[in-house]
């Protein structure tokens, strides 16, 4: 459930900024844990935005989110380097050792795809809970499992 009242301070705290959509909304998701529905129309309305303009920002930035993130999260890079270094196999280790698909959320484990996590050099690679994770192979794949699951 959302706190309308607290919702209301952030979009006030930023409302008559240049460009204060996403200011918001790293706000409100800071406070909320993701980027509640009923706070979209409360956002849309201050910022004088249509509700599909607020919520394709929200869908285009992958670090934003529409529903609440188990307590691990795990980011698989799907960027080319990634892809090149076994990216694909790598998926469906980490798919077959948590037992969900990329992009749900099971078991207190959010396991997301994003799109460059800047280790390029280190791929295949991974953000789990904050922390980067390079040169991703089979056993870490297992070890990683095993941390989230504790």
């Amino acid at each position: 459930m959302t706190d309308t009242a607290r919702l209301s301070e952030i979009v006030a705290s930023h409302a008559e900024r240049e460009g204060a959509l996403l200011p918001i909304l790293h706000d409100v998701q800071a406070e909320f844990g993701f980027i509640p529905e009923a706070a979209l129309d409360p956002i849309a309305t201050a910022l004088r935005l249509s509700r599909a303009e607020v919520a394709g920002v929200i869908g285009f930035y992958h670090d934003f989110r529409r529903q609440p993130a188990g307590r691990h999260v795990l980011k698989l890079c799907r960027a080319e380097a990634c892809q090149a270094m076994g990216g694909v196999a790598l998926q469906a280790l980490l798919e077959h050792a948590l037992g969900q698909k990329i992009g749900e959320t099971k078991d207190g484990i959010t396991f997301e795809a994003v799109y460059c996590l800047g280790l390029c050099a280190c791929a295949p690679a991974a953000q789990v809970d904050g922390r980067l994770v390079g040169r991703l192979d089979a056993a870490a794949v297992d070890a990683l499992a095993e941390e989230m699951r504790a």
